[in-house]
């Protein structure tokens, strides 16, 4: 099963969940602010997303509004614990197939390919 992680309230999300309903992609949704994930967890994902910058928005309102001394975490710890604190700063939704391979965002195309749909 598929695992869709991001926020009840976002756009894109919403826009996911009901692509894969559509196209018959049974999925769980868990919305990370309400349910906060493990540090590892959080790690996990960053190491396939392709590192810390590559898991966070950077152009999001939740970041601009960090003060400066946040936006430079120096280790993976203060990077978790930043993204334990504000969840909404990962790139949503996303999402964790049973495979374990783990992709970030929603496009019809890129869902298209990743759940191998013509």
């Amino acid at each position: 099963m598929t695992t869709l992680y991001g926020l009840s309230n976002c756009d894109t999300c919403r826009k996911a969940r009901k692509w894969l309903d559509r196209f018959g992609v049974a999925h769980t949704f868990i919305d990370y602010r309400d349910d906060r994930q493990p540090a590892d967890r959080i790690a996990a994902w960053s190491k396939q997303a392709g590192g810390w910058d590559a898991l966070v928005n950077k152009s999001s309102t939740t970041w601009r509004n960090l003060p400066p001394n946040r936006k430079t975490p120096g280790s993976d710890a203060e990077w978790q614990l930043l993204l334990k604190e504000y969840p909404q700063l990962m790139r949503r939704p996303i999402v964790v197939t049973d495979d374990g391979i783990v992709t970030q965002g929603f496009t019809d195309k890129g869902f298209k390919q990743r759940f191998r749909i013509a």
